[in-house]
C-alpha cells in the first residue's frame, strides 16, 4: 500500500469507528470539529486519486447500522445526509452549482434557510393522518423503531387530521437548552453522570427501552420535511411545508425564512451565526434549501446528500486538547472550583486555556485526569468547560485527581459543609475570598463602579488600603495616587465612580451583597416589597417567605444574612457612607399588572431579558420562568422556547406577541394575540 492508501484506510476505520459512537451509541468519542477535519481529509484525498473511492467509503454513506436492540424499520424514502460547507465563499459556490444545474442566475432561486438544530433525525409515518410508526436515521436506509417513546413527545401530534394514504414527517428530536440543564441538575442531584451535551441527551432520552423513562425529559420534535409521494399535503415549496406543518399540529423552526438571492441566502445565514446563542435550542449551522420542489427535482441527489440543499456549519464551540493540570480557586463565598489547565485552543473563536470543573463529585464523575485528552466547549459568552476525557484503551492514564485539604490562597482548611456538594474555605480572612467579593460588588449587574476591576481590586487589598467592602467609600485620592499605574486623572475617575455607586437602588445593593440565592429577580422582589433595608431587617421569616417570587430558600438566607455581626456593622458604615438603601418608588407607574405573572419567552426588542422582567414588575407584576395556571399571558418575542409554548397551549393561556409588550406595560391588556 502507499503512504496515501494506508491514509485513507486509516482515516475511514477511525470515521467508522466514529459513526458507530455517534449515530448507534449517542456517546461520540469527540467533538463534531474533530470528525469534520477527519471527513474533510478523506474527501480530500479521495477526490486526488478517484482510484481510491469505493462504495462502503464513509464518504459515500450515511449513518451507522442501526443497534440489534431496536426492531428495525425500512424507510419509505432513504434519509440522506446533507452535504457541508464551512464559509461564505463555500457556500457561494455551492449556489453557483445549483444555479448552473437550473439554468438561472443565482439572485433569481428562492433559498428557505433554516437553523440546522443538534438533535438526533427522525421519520414518522402516518397512515391516513394516523401516527402509525416512527423511526431513527440508522444507515438511511433502515433506521430503529422508536414508536413507543416518540408517542410521548408533547410536540408531536398523534393525528394529523384527515390526510388520505400514508406519508412521512421528518425532522429532529432535540431538548431545548432549559430542559438540557434542568435534566443535568437532576443528574447531579442524583450523583449520576451528567450528559455531554443536549444532542446525546436527546438521543439516549429517546431510545430507552422505558417509554416513562423517555417522557419525563421535555423531548421537542422539530418538524422540516415530508415524504408524501401523493402530495396529500398539497404544497410545492419548503415555505408552504413549514407552514401547512405547522397548521397540522407540528413544531417548525419560527425563524427559518424563504428569501430570493444568494446575497439575501448568505445574510440571512450568517444573521444565524450571529443570533445562534440566542435560540432556545442548540444549532451548529444552518440548513439552506432550494425553495420549489419542482426545482428540487431538477437537481436531484447523490448517493448520500440532495444536491439540492447543503448545511453550513458554524465555527466549532468542542474541540479535544490536553488537560496539563487541575487547580482550585476561591469564590467571593469560599467555594473551592476546580479548573483545568488545558494547552491553548482555539474554541468558538477564541483562544481557551482554562476551563470549568465546576465541583470536586463532577471531576470523579468525569474521572478527568492530568495527562488526558479532554473534550472542552465554549458557547458564546458562556465559560468554557471541560465536558470529558477522550479515553485511549491502549494508552496509561495518570492517578485519579483528588481534592485538596487545604486552601490554595490561605492554607486554612477546605471542607465540605453538611449535606452540600461545594467544598469551602471557612477562613473569613481568606485573601482570595476578600477580592472576589469586591470584584463582585463592583461589578456591572451590582453596583457597576467602573476602574473597580479585579486587578485594582488586587492592588487596594494588597496596600492594606481595603479589608471589607465598606472600606471602598472611604479611599482618598492621596492614598489612590500611591498605587502603581493610579495617577491623579485616574485616582479621581475611581472616586467619581463610587459616588454614583452610593445612589444605586437597594434591588442592585443587594445584588452587589452577594447574599446566597439571592439574584437579580429576587433581589428586585425584596426591595420592591419593602423600600428600605432598614424594613427588610425587621420583617420576620414569615413576612419574607410570603414576598412573591422568594420563598423559603431565599428568605431563610436573607434572614440569617442580614443579623450576622459582620454584615450588621457593614451595612452601618455604608449607610454613613451615604449609600441610599432605599428602592425608588414606582408610584409614577401605573400598576397595570399588579398580581398578574407574565412569562417571556425569546427575545423582546428593545428590552434585554432582566430589563424586561424588571418593567413587569415595576408595574405590580411578577415575571416566573415557567408557565402555569396561573400566567396571566406569556409574551412572545424572537426564538421563544418551544417547551413554553406547547405548554401555555396546552393550558390556554394567551400568547402575546413581543410587538404588544409596550401597550401590555400601559394598560395591562392587548390588542391582538397570537393563536
Amino acid at each position: 500500500m502507499t503512504a496515501t492508501s494506508e491514509r485513507v484506510a486509516w482515516l475511514r476505520s477511525q470515521i467508522a469507528l466514529h459513526n458507530n459512537a455517534y449515530f448507534v451509541h449517542d456517546s461520540p468519542l469527540i467533538p463534531d470539529a474533530d470528525y469534520d477535519e477527519l471527513v474533510r481529509e478523506l474527501r480530500r484525498l479521495e477526490r486526488a486519486d478517484p482510484s481510491l473511492v469505493v462504495p462502503t467509503s464513509p464518504s459515500q454513506t450515511v449513518g451507522a447500522t442501526p443497534d440489534s436492540a431496536f426492531q428495525p424499520i425500512r424507510h419509505s424514502e432513504a434519509m440522506l445526509s446533507l452535504d457541508n460547507v464551512f464559509d461564505e465563499s463555500e457556500l457561494r459556490t455551492w449556489a453557483d452549482r445549483v444555479a448552473r444545474g437550473l439554468d438561472l442566475d443565482a439572485q433569481s432561486i428562492a433559498f428557505a434557510v433554516e437553523p440546522k438544530i443538534d438533535g438526533l433525525a427522525l421519520s414518522i409515518h402516518y397512515d391516513d393522518g394516523v401516527l402509525t410508526w416512527a423511526a431513527t436515521r440508522g444507515d438511511g436506509q433502515t433506521g430503529e423503531d422508536v414508536t413507543a417513546n416518540v408517542r410521548t413527545v408533547a410536540s408531536v401530534p398523534p393525528s394529523i387530521g384527515r390526510v388520505a394514504g400514508g406519508l412521512d414527517v421528518r425532522g429532529e428530536v432535540f431538548l431545548e437548552k432549559d430542559a438540557f440543564l434542568g435534566l443535568n441538575r437532576l443528574q447531579r442531584e442524583r450523583a449520576e453522570r451528567e450528559f455531554a451535551n443536549p444532542r446525546n441527551a436527546a438521543a439516549g432520552s429517546l431510545r430507552q427501552k422505558n417509554p416513562a423513562v423517555t417522557a419525563e425529559r421535555a423531548l421537542s420534535f422539530l418538524a422540516y420535511q415530508v415524504v408524501d409521494p401523493s402530495n396529500e399535503l398539497g404544497v410545492t415549496s419548503q415555505g408552504a411545508l413549514l407552514a401547512r406543518l405547522a397548521q397540522v399540529g407540528f413544531l417548525v423552526a419560527a425563524d427559518a425564512r424563504v428569501v430570493v438571492g444568494v446575497d439575501a441566502m448568505v445574510e440571512r445565514s450568517s444573521w444565524f451565526e450571529s443570533h445562534r446563542h440566542d435560540l432556545s435550542f442548540d444549532v451548529d449551522g444552518v440548513v439552506i434549501k432550494v425553495d420549489e420542489f419542482s426545482q428540487r427535482a431538477q437537481l436531484g441527489s447523490t448517493s448520500r446528500a440532495p444536491r439540492w440543499a447543503i448545511a453550513r456549519k458554524f465555527p466549532p464551540e468542542e474541540r479535544t486538547t490536553r488537560l496539563l493540570a487541575i487547580e482550585v480557586s476561591i469564590g467571593r463565598t469560599g467555594r473551592a472550583t476546580p479548573y483545568a489547565v488545558l494547552e491553548p485552543v482555539v474554541v468558538a473563536g477564541s483562544t481557551v486555556s482554562l476551563a470549568t470543573l465546576h465541583n470536586a463529585d463532577q471531576v470523579a464523575l468525569k474521572d478527568v485526569r492530568p495527562g488526558d485528552q479532554v473534550v472542552v466547549r465554549k458557547a458564546g459568552d458562556v465559560i468554557p468547560e471541560v465536558v470529558g476525557a477522550v479515553i485511549d484503551p491502549a494508552a496509561a492514564r495518570g492517578a485519579p485527581w483528588t481534592f485538596p485539604s487545604s486552601c490554595p490562597d490561605c492554607g486554612g482548611a477546605l471542607v465540605r459543609l453538611g449535606d452540600e456538594r461545594d467544598i469551602y474555605c471557612v477562613n473569613p480572612n481568606c485573601p482570595a475570598q476578600l477580592l472576589q467579593q469586591i470584584v463582585h460588588f463592583a461589578s456591572r449587574g451590582a453596583l457597576d463602579i467602573e476602574g473597580l476591576g479585579e486587578q485594582r481590586a488586587a492592588q487596594l487589598i494588597e496596600a492594606g488600603l481595603v479589608s471589607d467592602v465598606a472600606d471602598l467609600f472611604g479611599l482618598d485620592v492621596a492614598r489612590l495616587e500611591e498605587l502603581e499605574g493610579l495617577g491623579t486623572v485616574s485616582a479621581t475617575a475611581l472616586l467619581a465612580a463610587l459616588e454614583r455607586a452610593k445612589a444605586q437602588p437597594l434591588s442592585r445593593l443587594l445584588v452587589a451583597l452577594g447574599i446566597r440565592h439571592v439574584g437579580p429577580v429576587a433581589a428586585r422582589a425584596l426591595a420592591g416589597w419593602f423600600r428600605t433595608y432598614e424594613e427588610m431587617v425587621e420583617a420576620p421569616l414569615g413576612e419574607l417567605e410570603a414576598v412573591d417570587g422568594v420563598g423559603p430558600v431565599i428568605a431563610a438566607s436573607v434572614f440569617h444574612f442580614v443579623r450576622s455581626p459582620e454584615v450588621v456593622e457593614r451595612m452601618t458604615r455604608l449607610a454613613g457612607a451615604g449609600l441610599t438603601l432605599v428602592e425608588p418608588s414606582s408610584d409614577e407607574l401605573d400598576q397595570t399588572l399588579r398580581g398578574r405573572a407574565v412569562v417571556v419567552t425569546g427575545a423582546v426588542p428593545g428590552f434585554t431579558r432582566d430589563e424586561a422582567e424588571a418593567a413587569i414588575v415595576a408595574r405590580g407584576g411578577t415575571s416566573p420562568g415557567t408557565v402555569s395556571a396561573k400566567t396571566y399571558c406569556v409574551v412572545v418575542g424572537e426564538a421563544p422556547g418551544a417547551s413554553k409554548l406547547a405548554k401555555a397551549r396546552t393550558l390556554a393561556v394567551t400568547l402575546v406577541g413581543a410587538d404588544e409588550f409596550e401597550t401590555l406595560l400601559s394598560t395591562g391588556s392587548w390588542r391582538t394575540t397570537i393563536a
